[in-house]
């Protein structure tokens, strides 16, 4: 998982809310068990219009999206995380996040903001025309305006994300540990230690 510190970049001012999982990556392009090759197909329906916001010379890549409340409401789908980060998307704020999505983005080394309506109106007026700045050891989304909105984090979570850590990555930063308790085990219970080694 890719280490997250600081990113300063264009943000996206969609602001849309209640937006599912199925507008983020409707359930035709779910066909893929890769996390690569879905951001083409993300928010397929409103990226028709030729106009779209996603799409235009400005946003397209752009690292930060400004959503509105209840963002990734619907279904589980592990692919709506995918999705974004393959259209280059690596913070999402918002008023709220849906539990599910909330979970499925930071296993996928997404940061997502949650801060108040009224500091997203501010984001989404200052997005419309100059980047923003997401600070994730200070906990705060500045603008060149001296805007500063600090936002609370999972302390557990903070920590995955600024060390780049998903699941795989800290069983491996425990592997001393767990390779002392193999060897205890097999000191104080030998027979453990020969049963695994028999079904190995």
């Amino acid at each position: 998982m890719q280490v997250f510190d600081t990113l300063t970049g264009i943000a996206i001012p969609f602001g849309a809310e209640n937006i599912d999982t199925d507008v983020i990556i409707p359930g035709r392009f779910l066909k893929t068990i890769t996390r690569t090759g879905l951001g083409k197909s993300a928010f397929f329906a409103l990226r028709e219009d030729p106009d779209n916001i996603f799409d235009s010379e400005r946003n397209r890549g752009a690292p930060i999206l400004i959503a509105g409340d209840n963002f990734g409401c619907g279904s589980s789908r592990e692919h709506a995380p995918w999705a974004l980060a393959d259209m280059g998307i690596r913070v999402v704020i918002a008023p709220s996040f849906a539990d599910i999505f909330s979970g499925n983005a930071f296993k996928n080394g997404m940061l997502l903001v949650v801060l108040p309506q009224a500091q997203i109106d501010r984001l989404m007026a200052v997005a419309a025309t100059d980047p923003i700045t997401v600070d994730l050891d200070s906990q705060t989304v500045t603008t060149p305006f001296q805007d500063r909105f600090e936002f609370a984090i999972d302390p557990f979570r903070k920590h995955c994300l600024r060390n780049g850590l998903d699941e795989i990555g800290l069983t491996v930063a425990m592997d001393a540990d767990i390779a002392a308790h193999e060897a205890r085990i097999a000191g104080d219970r030998p027979w453990i230690a020969e049963a695994a080694r028999r079904a190995a």
